[in-house]
């Protein structure tokens, strides 16, 4: 989890960002899935705080799926705040979280524009 604290510069990359602050990070446990908010500062002066969650297993068990790399991945897509991988969290700023493994396990390919396409 110390992992996604020291990535805020990647994640505000990712998603386009001026500057990113991670507020929150849980590990996972038995009982309990990872999450983690981030608010992202845009130039003009917006902002966007989302909560997103993760496995209920440690990343270890697949390191190259591990939160913070499906996080950037899902910022680096632009999907916006529509699909099935939005649910409901009680916790959430805005009661919405990105559900981060239901998002990579779909085909998202025919939902989003190829790198570089505009």
């Amino acid at each position: 989890m110390t992992r996604l604290r020291a990535s805020a510069a990647s994640l505000a990359a990712a998603a386009s960002a001026d500057t990113a602050v991670v507020r929150e990070v849980v590990p996972p446990a038995r009982h309990r899935r990872s999450r983690c908010r981030v608010v992202l500062r845009f130039a003009a002066g917006e902002e966007t705080d989302v909560t997103f969650l993760g496995p209920v297993s440690s990343a270890a068990a697949a390191p190259e799926r591990s939160f913070d790399l499906q996080i950037r991945a899902w910022l680096s897509t632009e999907l916006g705040r529509e699909g099935s991988w939005l649910v409901a969290d009680d916790e959430a700023p805005d009661g919405v979280a990105v559900d981060v493994t239901a998002w990579s396990a779909t085909d998202h390919s025919a939902e989003e524009p190829a790198p570089g396409a505009g």
